[in-house]
């Protein structure tokens, strides 16, 4: 038996039982990306996109499509832009479409990634997709397919038209990256962030070339094409062994969690740094492979460093009706965390905010720390639990008071950083 999916953020919960449904427990999706973490994803979406520029399928073509958009012509700078926008809306229709459709279909996500195949399995899609970029296959579209998507025509519709086709005429360099980052969308089931995904990708695709129809007169000191835009394709190909990392990491113990993130960052730094041999003509392709070396190293060693610097956690307790009844003498109110390991904003709670010294301090002296582990369905007694605090997703942390009945407005249904969630424990010990 499971239950439903959570609510629409801002509408009511049916309290009535037949409200729960016999469908699937399923992770929180009103906020899959937020803060800070989202603003990180969105500009390295962007210079992924910028990056796809530099593949062997698209970047040839920069001087024909730059000189398309007038660059050779002597067009004004009025229509010069004109021509830009179509181009860029053209990618964007694309894309953005793309985006939402994964989101749609990826509603079904929310209730499978309790189960390891499935996140086994996504993360074998992105392994796949990754060794097309590292050169060991090659997406190839029907012959016909290709053929018309080459064609030209004239005008401002001409431009959109380019914009439209770019993914079918360059499938077999950006196709990939661009599958493996729709298996991530659908994971996340929500339809303005993919929209926002995907549109953020086409704004880093088009944008360069934008700018360089304004300046067209810089074509010259661009790069030669060359095998270091075989060393970019295998960049991205790191990118989504990196996501796939991203999503093993429930199926695995605590400690090997972190250092598989590390050893993937660690081994693109080598790879990408060192051990592969792609040249260039540049010089400045030298710095971009350091470069490339060093973040990865920085990001294997904060991943690390974090992970050894990290106090002591929250003292939890699994489940019983004997603690909520010593909560109630000792006069305690109660944390009690609604939890899955497959749930990524469980994850994040229990690692940065359940893990901050003040919180462990409070939790202490004046809680009873309680966790329900819902990784595994099937334990009749946590089954109980859902009906009676109506918990329809994870996470859910509720707030019960001296008393022992729930202050429903603290009710915690996302991450939540550490401030606000003091905030949530003052009001709870003031009543």
């Amino acid at each position: 038996m499971g239950y439903p999916e959570w609510h629409a953020r801002g509408l009511p919960i049916d309290s009535s039982p037949a409200g729960l449904s016999e469908t699937s427990l399923a992770p929180q999706q009103s906020k899959p990306l937020h803060g800070w973490a989202m603003i990180w994803t969105f500009l390295g979406i962007f210079a992924g996109g910028i990056a796809l520029n530099l593949t062997p399928c698209i970047y040839p073509l920069i001087p024909i499509t730059v000189s398309y958009f007038g660059g050779g012509r002597a067009e004004s700078q009025q229509k010069l832009i004109i021509h830009g926008a179509c181009y860029i809306g053209g990618l964007a229709i694309t894309n953005s479409v793309l985006g939402v459709i994964a989101a749609l279909t990826g509603g079904m996500f929310g209730s499978l990634l309790q189960h390891p195949l499935v996140l086994a399995l996504v993360a074998v899609v992105l392994i796949f997709f990754a060794t097309s970029l590292f050169g060991l296959w090659e997406i190839r579209l029907p012959y016909a397919l290709s053929q018309a998507a080459s064609k030209t025509y004239t005008g401002y519709m001409g431009s959109l038209f380019m914009g439209l086709t770019l993914g079918v005429v360059a499938s077999a360099c950006i196709g990939p990256f661009i599958l493996g980052l729709l298996t991530w969308v659908a994971t996340l089931g929500n339809l303005w962030i993919g929209f926002l995904i995907f549109f953020t990708l086409s704004l880093g695709l088009g944008l360069p070339l934008f700018f360089l129809a304004l300046f067209s007169g810089q074509l010259s000191n661009l790069p030669r094409s060359g095998e270091w835009m075989l060393w970019v394709k295998k960049l991205l190909g790191w990118i989504l062994v990196g996501m796939a990392a991203y999503f093993i990491q429930p199926l695995l113990p605590g400690t090997v969690k972190v250092f598989l993130l590390s050893a993937v960052a660690l081994a693109a730094a080598l790879h990408l740094g060192w051990i592969d041999r792609s040249r260039a003509e540049f010089r400045g392709f030298d710095w971009l492979r350091i470069a490339a070396a060093i973040v990865g190293l920085i990001i294997a060693t904060v991943l690390i460093g974090s992970w050894l610097m990290r106090g002591p956690g929250l003292a939890w307790q699994p489940y019983s009706e004997s603690l909520l009844v010593e909560a109630q003498r000792l006069k305690k109110p109660v944390i009690l965390d609604f939890y899955a390991d497959w749930c990524a904003p469980c994850r994040e709670l229990d690692e940065i905010t359940f893990h901050h010294p003040e919180i462990v301090k409070q939790t202490k002296k004046d809680f009873i720390m309680i966790k329900v582990d819902l990784t595994r369905k099937g334990n009749p007694v946590y089954e109980d639990l859902l009906r009676q605090y109506r918990v329809r997703g994870v996470p859910t942390v509720v707030f019960l008071d001296r008393q022992g009945k729930e202050r429903r407005e603290l009710r915690l249904v996302d991450y939540l950083p550490v401030d606000q969630f003091l905030v949530r424990m003052a009001a709870i010990k003031s009543k």
